[in-house]
């Protein structure tokens, strides 16, 4: 994973990047001892920012499928244009359906026809059973007969409300607003529930959904120090993130993370987390790639020019001077992903040490030097984080 830092230093004139600059005195022909530039470590507050490879969605992305059997008649939309909800994307030949629907309509009128007979029979045999002139027999079969026939009515209507409801499935409409996606199946193509590839699909990207995952040891420093009694109210209170397109360039529009898994990944370990970015104006897609940038405060952090830090079998060193103006070689640790010009150092050093800052591949271990305190001039920032290397 690249990672990449900026930082933000507050306070007056701090001395911990320096933009003075002093020549390295070469050594007299008297033995004198030779100058060097050194600065005095101090702490100050930094801010420093992380990235993370992320994948796009929209906050609800909707397959489109029939509901119905039937020949695309008409598309009325076309791929990738913004549609409203309840907005007709397809309409499917309705001749059968139709169809359908005339002989659900006859048979309503048949089974109507039947409860009105039936009905007139029990009106006529109920006063023959009260006079004895036929048999209560004769009644319980006229009830029934009628019973029969309002079920046979009930059917008939549950028929015609499910032909109907299948002629307006012939009419498919967007169910949210959002943008079109591709369309597999284009005018005459005989189509239905079973189809393997929908329709098409909508995504609603009105808002966004960046996607992306940090180890264990980095979610645990994001979260720990912050307020809250559970995950979800600690992360409400990180900072807004930044999203950098795929062109490299920063998002206009800050986001903010929303959620993360409630489990770790066995395998590798990681957090998956969601951050979620306003899209009014439609410049994110679903499915573009980008970086999630997040920012991490420090309180006391100790910043040193690169140049005054040298490399040896992949550790960093500084030459840090002795009470008796010697130097010694110091080994330091320093966060992965450096600065452009800077290390952040998180060992090895401490506030009050003095080091050389320039002119260190002339130094030995134990060499005496005559230290020159950097004066205290405007610090030079690395500027902005799009402006830093990765690492």
């Amino acid at each position: 994973m690249k990672t990449m830092f900026n930082y933000k230093i507050g306070g007056f004139a701090t001395a911990l990047i320096l933009t003075a600059s002093c020549s390295v005195k070469q050594q007299d022909t008297d033995g004198q001892v030779k100058e060097y530039l050194v600065m005095e470590i101090k702490e100050d507050s930094a801010t420093l920012y992380k990235e993370y490879p992320t994948s796009l969605q929209g906050i609800q992305t909707v397959e489109i499928r029939p509901k119905v059997a039937g020949y695309i008649e008409e598309i009325r939309v076309d791929e990738g244009a913004h549609v409203k909800k309840g907005q007709t994307l397809f309409v499917l030949d309705s001749k059968d359906i139709t169809a359908t629907v005339r002989s659900a309509e006859a048979q309503v009128k048949i089974a109507e026809a039947a409860v009105s007979t039936a009905k007139i029979n029990l009106d006529k045999t109920r006063p023959l059973v009260e006079k004895n002139i036929i048999s209560r027999f004769d009644l319980e079969s006229a009830e029934a007969t009628l019973q029969s026939a309002e079920a046979q009515l009930a059917q008939a209507k549950a028929n015609l409300a499910n032909a109907l409801a299948n002629l307006q499935y012939t009419i498919i409409s967007s169910p949210t607003e959002g943008i079109i996606g591709n369309f597999p199946y284009r005018v005459g193509s005989l189509v239905s529930s079973a189809i393997t590839l929908p329709l098409t699909s909508i995504s609603n990207t009105g808002s966004m959904y960046a996607y992306f995952s940090m180890n264990e040891k980095e979610f645990l420093s994001l979260t720990k120090n912050l307020e809250g009694k559970n995950i979800q109210e600690k992360l409400i209170r990180v900072p807004a993130v930044t999203l950098i397109l795929a062109d490299n360039t920063p998002y206009e529009h800050p986001g903010k993370i929303e959620t993360a898994s409630g489990l770790v990944d066995q395998q590798t370990g990681s957090v998956n987390i969601r951050a979620i970015f306003p899209n009014a104006d439609g410049l994110l897609q679903s499915g573009s790639s980008g970086k999630v940038r997040l920012p991490q405060h420090i309180s006391n952090a100790i910043l040193i020019p690169q140049k005054a830090a040298y490399e040896l079998q992949g550790k960093q060193f500084v030459y840090l001077m002795g009470d008796d103006n010697k130097v010694k070689n110091t080994e330091i640790e320093v966060l992965t992903g450096n600065l452009k010009d800077s290390y952040v150092v998180t060992g090895g050093l401490k506030a009050g040490d003095r080091i050389v800052i320039e002119g260190i591949a002339t130094l030995q271990n134990d060499m005496p030097v005559q230290p020159k305190l950097a004066g205290t001039g405007n610090p030079t920032p690395n500027g902005s984080p799009e402006n830093q290397v990765k690492n």
